[in-house]
C-alpha cells in the first residue's frame, strides 16, 4: 500500500511538469514531442481473436507539453463479429475508454531526460468508471535521435490494465537502423494483465511524417500472440 501512494503521489506531483509524450512505440511512450500549435495522431489495431483499436491525436502547447484525446479500448470480437462493451468487471480492461493526457518534456542534457505522463478517463458504457494510466520514464536519445530508449516504472488501475498488478515496469526501443526510412521497433510492459505483454515490429516510412509499423506480440500472462498495425502522423 505504501508502494502504490508513493507512485501516485511521484506521478501528481511531476505531471505538472514533467512528461513524454503521449504517442507511443507500440504501448510504451515514446519521446517524441507534438510541436507548437501542431497536432499528431495514431492510430493503432491489436489483432488477436478480438481486434482491439486505439486512437490517440495530441495537441503541442509549446515549451515542451502538449495534451491529448485517447479512445482506448474499442473492441471487435471476430467470431461473434460484434463490438464488445464492458462496464462491470475488471478482469478485462473497461471498454471501450475516453480517456484525456498532458505531458511535458523536462531535458536533463542532450542525451537524457525525465518525464511522467498520465491518462484519465472514464468507460463509454452505460455504468461509468474512472481509469488512469500514469508513468515515469528516464529516457536517452543517441546518435542525433536515431536511437532511443525509456524504461521507468507505471502505476495504474484495474479499470485501465485488467486483472493483476496496478505497478510494473515499462521499456521500450525505437532504433533508426535507416533513419525515418526503417525503425527496429520494441516494448514490453511488466504484469500479468491485459497489457502486460511483449511487442517486437518495424516501422517503415513510407511518407517522412507518416511512419506505419507492423509487430509481432506476446502476452505476459498465458504466452498468447498476436499482431499490431499502427499508424501514426508526426508533423
Amino acid at each position: 500500500m505504501i508502494k502504490t501512494v508513493y507512485w501516485f503521489f511521484l506521478a501528481l506531483v511531476f505531471s505538472a511538469t514533467s512528461a513524454y509524450a503521449q504517442l507511443t512505440i507500440f504501448n510504451v511512450s515514446s519521446s517524441e514531442i507534438t510541436e507548437k500549435n501542431k497536432l499528431s495522431f495514431q492510430q493503432q489495431f491489436e489483432i488477436q481473436d478480438v481486434i482491439n483499436s486505439t486512437t490517440t491525436a495530441t495537441y503541442g502547447l509549446g515549451k515542451f507539453w502538449e495534451v491529448g484525446v485517447n479512445v482506448f479500448n474499442v473492441n471487435y470480437e471476430r467470431a461473434s463479429h460484434h463490438f464488445v462493451h464492458n462496464d462491470s468487471s475488471t478482469i478485462q480492461p473497461y471498454a471501450p475508454l475516453l480517456l484525456v493526457n498532458t505531458q511535458k518534456l523536462f531535458d536533463i542534457n542532450k542525451v537524457f531526460g525525465v518525464g511522467i505522463g498520465g491518462l484519465v478517463g472514464t468507460n463509454l458504457a452505460h455504468k461509468k468508471h474512472l481509469v488512469y494510466f500514469t508513468y515515469t520514464n528516464l529516457a536517452a536519445s543517441l546518435a542525433d535521435g536515431h536511437y532511443k530508449l525509456a524504461a521507468g516504472g507505471y502505476l495504474a488501475n484495474n479499470g485501465y490494465l485488467g486483472e493483476g498488478p496496478i505497478e510494473g515496469v515499462q521499456l521500450g526501443l525505437d532504433a533508426g537502423i535507416w533513419y525515418e526510412k526503417i525503425h527496429i521497433l520494441a516494448d514490453w510492459l511488466s504484469g500479468s494483465h491485459s497489457k502486460g505483454q511483449l511487442s517486437t515490429g518495424v516501422g517503415i516510412y513510407f511518407l517522412k511524417h507518416l511512419p506505419v509499423s507492423v509487430g509481432w506480440q506476446r502476452s505476459n500472462a498465458d504466452g498468447s500472440q498476436g499482431w499490431v498495425l499502427q499508424v501514426t502522423y508526426v508533423p
